[in-house]
C-alpha cells in the first residue's frame, strides 16, 4: 500500500501510513473555513500531531482524540495544557525525541515560529513551535515544517533523515512564502512538496504556482492539492 496524503486546507493534513495507519497533523476541521465538511470529523485515527498551539493548528485535536481515542504526539507544554482538559492519551516530547506510532517513527525538529494559545483573552505559552520527521517502515520519508520561517539547519534535516517529501508552508507574512520554501526543498534534497498553510484568507498570498516556478530548475514535483484531495 502506498503512502496517501490528504490536505484538508490551512496545514491539516491527513497520511495513511503504507501499513494502514492514518495520522493526522495540526487539526484545524470544523472552524477551518478550507476544510471541506466531509472531513471535519475523519476516523478512525491512529495518532494526531501537533506542530505548535497556535488555534489554526490544533482547535480540533481535542475532539479528534475523544472520538477516535487516537493519542496526542506534541510538545511538553501543549500536553500538559490538554491533560488539564481532561485528556490523557497523550505522547508528550521534545526536539530531537522520536516516538513510534503504528508503523511510523515520528521525530520533533526545529522550526521558527511562535506558539501560544488564547483562552478567555489570556495568552497561554504553548512551548516552541516545532517540525516533524515521519519515517515509515516501508515507504518515504515525509518531512513536515509546521509553521516556519526558512532556517539554515533544514540542511541537517537532509543529513540525518533524508526525506523524500515536504509538507512546506508557501502562504507569506506568517511564514515563508514561496521562494523561501523553494530554497528549502534544495537545502532538504526532497523529490517532492506539498504545499501548506496557504489560501485560507486573502492575506497569505503565496500560491502553488510561485513555487512550482521557483522550483522549476530544481525537478521537485509540486503536489497542488484541492482540500479534501489525495496525493499517493
Amino acid at each position: 500500500m502506498p503512502l496517501a496524503m490528504t490536505w484538508l486546507g490551512h496545514a491539516t493534513c491527513l497520511f495513511r501510513s503504507p501499513g494502514g495507519a492514518s495520522l493526522l497533523l495540526d487539526p484545524w476541521l470544523e472552524g477551518n473555513p478550507s476544510c471541506p465538511p466531509g472531513w471535519h470529523h475523519p476516523a478512525p485515527l491512529d495518532g494526531i500531531l501537533i506542530t505548535h498551539g497556535h488555534s489554526d493548528h490544533m482547535a480540533d485535536a481535542a475532539a479528534a482524540a475523544r472520538a477516535t481515542g487516537a493519542p496526542i504526539v506534541a510538545n511538553f507544554e501543549i500536553c500538559r495544557w490538554l491533560e488539564r482538559k481532561g485528556l490523557r492519551a497523550l505522547r508528550p516530547m521534545n526536539k530531537g525525541g522520536t516516538h513510534r506510532v503504528a508503523d511510523a517513527r515520528i521525530t520533533m525538529v526545529d522550526a521558527r515560529h511562535s506558539s501560544s494559545i488564547e483562552e478567555s483573552g489570556i495568552a497561554h505559552y504553548m512551548g516552541e513551535a516545532a517540525g516533524f520527521v515521519l519515517r515509515f517502515d516501508a515507504g518515504p520519508t515525509v518531512y513536515c515544517a509546521g509553521d516556519t520561517a526558512l532556517f539554515g539547519d533544514m540542511q541537517l534535516i537532509r543529513e540525518l533523515y533524508a526525506p523524500d517529501i515536504a509538507c512546506l508552508p508557501i502562504g507569506d507574512v506568517f511564514t515563508m512564502g514561496p521562494e523561501e520554501a523553494a530554497r528549502a526543498c534544495r537545502l532538504l534534497g526532497v523529490r517532492q512538496v506539498l504545499p501548506i498553510h496557504h489560501g485560507t484568507f486573502p492575506v497569505l498570498t503565496g500560491t502553488p504556482a510561485e513555487l512550482r516556478r521557483h522550483v522549476a530548475s530544481l525537478g521537485v514535483e509540486v503536489l497542488a492539492l484541492q482540500p479534501g484531495e489525495t496525493a499517493e
